[in-house]
Order: C-alpha cells, then sequence, then structure tokens
C-alpha cells in the first residue's frame, strides 16, 4: 500500500472514529434539549465551520471546491443541495429521535447498514448488485434480528427509528454520489448543511420549545456533533476519499458503529447481552463482505 493511500485510510478512520462517539453525543444532548432542537443547532454550527472553505481556491482544497466540469449555475447548486438536506434532515431527525429510546452501540451497528441498502436501492436505478452483496445484506439482516427483535415480529421502537433512517442515509449516499459527479462537493456539502438545519430549526420552533439554559447544559454534545461529526469528519471523509478505493473506504466508515459501541460502553456505561454482540458481529461481518464486490470508482 502506498504512502498516499494508507494516509487516505486514517484519514478516513479518524472520521469514523468522530462519527462514532458523536452517537454518544447524540445520546447525552437529548438528556437536555429535544431532538429538532439539537440537530438545527448542530448542523447550523457545522454549515458555520465549513462555510469560509468555500473562499479556499488553491493547496489540498482545490479538488472539493472545484466544480468537476466546467462551471456551474448557482441555481443547480441549490437545487442539488436542498434535495440532499431533505434526505439528511429526515435521516438525522429519526436517528435522532431513535437514541433516546435504544443505545448508542445498537444506534451505531443500526445505521452501518445504509452501506447495504446504498447497492440495493441503486436497483431502482439500474445500478448492478452481486451475489456478495445480498449475502451480505442477508447475514447483516439476521445480525439485526438477534440486536433489536423483540419477540417474533416486533422490533424495539428506537431500533425501528433508526432503522429507518438508515434508508434515508443510503437515499442520501445515492444522491451525493450522483450529484458530485457534476457538482463542487464543498458548495453542495455546505448547502445541504444550512438546509437541513433550517429545517430542524423550524421544526423545533413549530414543536418544541428552545430555551437558553437547555442549550448551555446541552453545549458540549453539541459543539461535538456540529463542529467535529458534521464538519471536521466530513472534510476528512471527502479528503480521504480522494485517494481510497469506493469498497476499502466504505470498509472503514463502517467501523463507525464499532466506535459507537465502545464509546456507549466507556462513557456511557452501556452494555449488550451476548446475544446483542453475536447479532451487532453478523451485521458488521454482513457490512464487509457486501463490500467485498468490485465496483468502478465513485459508483454505489
Amino acid at each position: 500500500m502506498d504512502t498516499q493511500r494508507r494516509h487516505s485510510h486514517l484519514l478516513l478512520l479518524l472520521a469514523a472514529a468522530i462519527w462514532g462517539f458523536a452517537f454518544v453525543a447524540q445520546r447525552v444532548g437529548m438528556r437536555h434539549v429535544r431532538p429538532l432542537t439539537f440537530n438545527g443547532v448542530r448542523f447550523v454550527l457545522g454549515t458555520a465551520a465549513l462555510a469560509p472553505l468555500l473562499l479556499v481556491r488553491r493547496g489540498r482544497f482545490a479538488d472539493w471546491t472545484a466544480a468537476p466540469a466546467g462551471s456551474v449555475p448557482r441555481g443547480r447548486i441549490l437545487t442539488g443541495g436542498l434535495l440532499a438536506g431533505v434526505l439528511l434532515f429526515g435521516g438525522s431527525t429519526l436517528q435522532q429521535v431513535g437514541v433516546i429510546y435504544t443505545t448508542a452501540g445498537k444506534a451505531g451497528f443500526i445505521t452501518s447498514l445504509y452501506v447495504i441498502l446504498v447497492p440495493i436501492l441503486g436497483l431502482f436505478w439500474g445500478h448492478r448488485t452481486g451475489g456478495r452483496t445480498w449475502f451480505g445484506a442477508v447475514v447483516a439482516m439476521t445480525g439485526l434480528y438477534l440486536l433489536s427483535a423483540k419477540g417474533m415480529l416486533g422490533i424495539e421502537l428506537g431500533d425501528l427509528l433508526v432503522l429507518l433512517g438508515a434508508f434515508f442515509w443510503a437515499g442520501h449516499v445515492l444522491l451525493v454520489g450522483h450529484l458530485v459527479q457534476r457538482l463542487p462537493a464543498l458548495p453542495l456539502a455546505v448547502t445541504q448543511f444550512a438546509v437541513c438545519g433550517l429545517l430542524s430549526l423550524l421544526g423545533a420552533v413549530l414543536l418544541e420549545t428552545i430555551r437558553l439554559e437547555t442549550l448551555t447544559a446541552a453545549a458540549v454534545p453539541i459543539l461535538y456533533a456540529g463542529l467535529l461529526s458534521v464538519a471536521v469528519a466530513y472534510t476528512l471523509q471527502a479528503l480521504g476519499q480522494r485517494h481510497a478505493r469506493p469498497a476499502p473506504a466504505a470498509i472503514i466508515l463502517s467501523f463507525e458503529a464499532v466506535f459507537a459501541a465502545v464509546g456507549g460502553w466507556l462513557i456511557l456505561g452501556e452494555g449488550m447481552s451476548p446475544r446483542g454482540l453475536a447479532g451487532a458481529a453478523l451485521m458488521l461481518l454482513g457490512v464487509i463482505l457486501a463490500q467485498g464486490e468490485d465496483r468502478a470508482p465513485g459508483g454505489s
């Protein structure tokens, strides 16, 4: 492995660690503020942190600020960012409500299913999905049953909400994968984060009560989720994926679930039963197996 690719893998692993521990921040934040308030402030902070990078035109951020081919009308960026932001809003809202009723570790493993859902949902767009992906999906769903099943047909409420959110994350990945072939990535990212933040704040104003004292109490988890999880981790992902192959990159990022479980155990004292641990292991194995297919760079 060349040095450049090794550095890219390390950047992706760091992004996965930040995202994994963000589940802990989300759980802690819910002790003080409601889900839409948390997400609204979080994504507005992330937008504010990333926006200055739009002024950077040289150096290592050049590939992230430039359009793939020629200049792009601002209207196309706004339209793409609006669509991506709506999907991001759906996924983040369901996940944020879900973590109220489940553990950080379980939420992390269930969210990682989006890696498998991406190629499966891609069938509707004419993408091909090999047998290994389907096998990985079966293994992962078996793990989901062991981790989250409530009786033969039921599933815990929090786990169900996070699972529904994984469908939004998968749709978001497919849409963004399509858009970044035509639009500059950084303006697209800033726009979608702004849309998600504004939609969340609008929902918070309509459905929740926003108080300064509760925001102050939740300042640390909000700052972590906004500045590190949104701004820093997405930047690391963008830089890391420039020189990493798609399948290894997806596998490394899927270890977000492991970091979520470790963070929940170390910081929140959360644990899993032997059945839950077996289910989590099967889910992670299924995700890794599903990424074993050889795909062209940039494909889903």
